[in-house]
């Protein structure tokens, strides 16, 4: 793993400095960007192993920045990170290509794991789907019913008024669907989904 290259983008300064050392410190190559116009600028430098990219930024957020490298065809894995985390934004986040989604405060191995995880991922195909659905194969259509709603963006009270049923019902539902398809976080379950097709 030692020497795979790094980009880094985030107008924090303490925060790109924080990540350059827990990279830097792990055997990774790091380059760190304030903007992701300037990363844009000098991304020609060298090839990238992965991307990590602050969300809410000044002038091209990290989502317009994914959108943008997954239309010129940049193959490079993106994980996402955010201080102003919400399921809506992540589910648009992994629609629209990044391979893992983190809110801050995060820990620095949940970081580390989600990046190793970027740089050993493969594109989805036949087999990855079956994975996927196969995983989501046990759901009862209450809990379908759940996942749809968290994929459309929608929070625990919006879903439980479509459905009929409480807001607490609905966090027992999205608990049953963490257990069920043995996922640690609401990425992942939204990676598996949208995998699958859903």
């Amino acid at each position: 793993m030692t020497g795979r290259r790094i980009l880094v983008i985030d107008d924090d300064a303490a925060m790109r400095d924080s990540l350059a050392f827990l990279l830097d410190v792990n055997g990774f190559c790091v380059a760190t960007y304030e903007t992701a116009i300037e990363f844009l600028d000098e991304v020609a430098s060298g090839p990238a192993d992965c991307i990590v990219s602050d969300i809410r930024m000044p002038g091209m957020s990290g989502l317009e920045l994914l959108r943008k490298l997954k239309a010129d065809r940049v193959g490079c894995p993106v994980v996402l990170i955010t201080g102003h985390g919400d399921v809506s934004l992540a589910v648009e986040a992994m629609k629209a290509g990044a391979v893992d989604f983190i809110e801050k405060p995060f820990q620095d191995e949940g970081l580390l794991r989600a990046i190793n995880s970027a740089l050993e991922a493969k594109p989805a195909d036949d087999a990855a789907k079956r994975q996927a659905e196969a995983r989501l194969a046990d759901l009862s259509s209450r809990e379908r019913d759940v996942l749809q709603g968290l994929l459309a963006g929608k929070i625990n009270k919006v879903i439980a008024h479509d459905l009929g049923i409480s807001p607490r019902t609905v966090e027992v539902y999205r608990a049953n669907l963490m257990a069920k398809t043995d996922v640690r976080s609401m990425s992942e379950l939204m990676r598996i989904a949208i995998t699958a097709g859903l």
